[in-house]
């Protein structure tokens, strides 16, 4: 009898944990899992087939964007907030029994993939791609994509990191094969599958080392058994089984971040691809990826109160410190190289996807810095922590508008030119001089100069690097963060500028392709609209900065 009640009482608390709290703060990923079941019956029911599965997709990303929006902004919900609707501070608070985690960075990062979606739609209605005949397909694998991106910025639970991750990587895999009867397509595909099934393979191996010797996944939980195990010391040969363990999950982050040396697949990808794929990898992926790195290194390397669970008993940030210590080498190597080889290896680069995969590259080690310098402060100066990542999310909101910005117009001069090589652009400022400039500002921004918005990106992250050297927090390696940042920025000018070189001051070909590129078109105004704010943001920042602070607050 009383087995029966306690099963009873746990049910009937589940149910009121699930239909109260979780489900009420989960309404930006219900609100995407209903948009492609919609998209879904388009295909399949003769009567809805007449209707442009775009703009189904595109009023589903607007309900999302416009939840995420309240809960981004701290509107009450069941009295989790502080109940005003101006910029409240979001409680953090765990979802479906602590699977998934509510705070602040989830709900920035919501914002910013459901805003990416409402530009990313346009744009792929303006580009051509996909045709009618495919829409369906393609917005139910862009969509669900980004819900496994959403799920993998709340993960507070390794299953949940993994299932989230493969949710991400598994519908990206076809969209690499969009284009049928390409053979580089196909191969783009079949080798970004090849090293994801690797790098999953790994990271799950990972898991399993690390939940046999601490006796869990939930992450909070992990920290406070981290703490007691790293006391005991290495005699036991615990603390290599957990460094190993550690590394192997590092590998399937490094994968979805295209860290070096996991780096492999991107260049190859991005290039047999559409360019409309490899925006939504740039971007979207790569804001998933940074909050899922993030999220690990502080559910770690700090302990955390969990929702009803023994999270931190025993745990504080002294008996972390070795912990952390580690995270910060590991991601601050693993930044310095990444940033150095993708800047390097974009050099020699002759078309412009493979180029802007390199960049893609390069950028992930800008922002891998910030998050080395965010772990690297906690304990230390929890201010600066906090501003390292506002920095890390203002950087992500930027990048937004920059590397789609290049991806946009890429496809759409593809579309007018025929090719994706460099050298097609020559003398383009003689015949559609619009579009040239619009390519200037989105690769100066890129570079990080004044007075672009990413300049404000890269000196915040360059900033959250001073801080930490200040402080003293692992002061060597910030030191050469700090330096290799300074010079990777500046081997980025070259292989920028030599784009811009080839648009004002080669000869034309004589073979190209007649008319001239105009902004006052659907393509033109869907290049305006990401090129805009990146000049707006580089004056008027404080706005996206604010938002950016109340993501910071996740490293309180």
């Amino acid at each position: 009898m009383n087995q029966t009640m306690n099963l009873g009482s746990l049910i009937t608390g589940s149910l009121n944990d699930t239909l109260a709290v979780s489900l009420p703060l989960f309404r930006t990923e219900l609100c995407l899992a209903a948009t492609i079941v919609l998209v879904l019956l388009c295909r399949m029911l003769p009567l809805l087939r007449r209707l442009d599965a775009g703009l189904v997709a595109l009023g589903g990303v607007c309900f999302a964007l416009w939840f995420a929006w309240n809960d981004m902004r701290g509107i009450p919900v069941g009295g989790l907030q502080d109940g005003s609707a101006g910029g409240a501070a979001i409680v953090r608070q765990e979802l479906f029994g602590g699977l998934l985690v509510f705070d602040s960075l989830t709900a920035y990062i919501r914002l910013l993939l459901m805003g990416f979606l409402a530009v990313y739609i346009p744009f792929t209605k303006a580009s051509g791609i996909p045709d009618h005949e495919d829409g369906a397909d393609f917005y139910t694998l862009v969509l669900g994509a980004t819900l496994g991106m959403c799920l993998m910025a709340s993960a507070n639970h390794l299953l949940m990191v993994f299932m989230a991750v493969e949710m991400a990587s598994v519908p990206s895999y076809a969209l690499a094969g969009l284009l049928k009867g390409r053979k580089a397509s196909s191969e783009a595909a079949l080798k970004y599958a090849v090293y994801g099934a690797g790098a999953a393979g790994i990271m799950l191996y990972g898991i399993s080392l690390l939940a046999g010797l601490l006796g869990t996944c939930h992450l909070p939980s992990m920290a406070a058994e981290l703490s007691r195990v790293v006391d005991a010391g290495s005699a036991s040969g615990n603390v290599m089984v957990l460094a190993l363990g550690g590394l192997m999950v590092a590998v399937g982050l490094a994968f979805k971040l295209s860290a070096v040396p996991f780096h492999f697949w991107c260049p190859d990808v991005f290039e047999g691809a559409a360019a409309e794929i490899g925006g939504f990898l740039s971007v979207a992926s790569k804001a998933a990826a940074v909050a899922l790195l993030l999220r690990i290194c502080f559910g770690l390397g700090v302990p955390t109160t969990g929702h009803g669970a023994v999270a931190a008993i025993g745990a504080n940030l002294a008996e972390l410190g070795s912990t952390r210590h580690f995270i910060v080498a590991v991601v601050g190597l693993m930044a310095a190289v990444t940033c150095t080889l993708g800047n390097l290896a974009a050099y020699g680069q002759t078309n412009m996807k493979r180029l802007l995969a390199y960049s893609t590259i390069a950028h992930a080690g800008y922002l891998m810095m910030a998050v080395a310098a965010a772990v690297a402060m906690v304990g230390i100066d929890p201010a600066g922590s906090r501003d390292a990542v506002s920095a890390v999310a203002f950087y992500l909101g930027t990048y937004l508008f920059m590397n789609l910005g290049a991806f946009a117009i890429v496809a759409l001069l593809r579309n007018r030119l025929r090719s994706e090589e460099i050298d097609s652009y020559a003398g383009l400022v003689r015949s559609s001089p619009g579009i040239v400039i619009a390519t200037g500002v989105v690769l100066v921004s890129l570079i990080g100069l004044p007075p672009l918005a990413g300049f404000v990106a890269k000196f915040l992250v360059f900033s959250s690097l001073v801080q930490a050297i200040t402080a003293g927090a692992e002061r060597p390696l910030m030191l050469v963060l700090l330096v290799v940042g300074g010079f990777n920025t500046v081997i980025s000018l070259f292989y920028y500028l030599r784009v811009l070189k080839v648009m004002t001051f080669d000869p034309p070909p004589a073979d190209r392709p007649g008319g001239e590129f105009s902004l006052v078109s659907l393509p033109g105004a869907i290049v305006t609209a990401l090129v805009v704010p990146v000049v707006v943001l580089g004056i008027f920042w404080s706005g996206l900065y604010a938002c950016a602070q109340l993501a910071g607050a996740f490293a309180s």
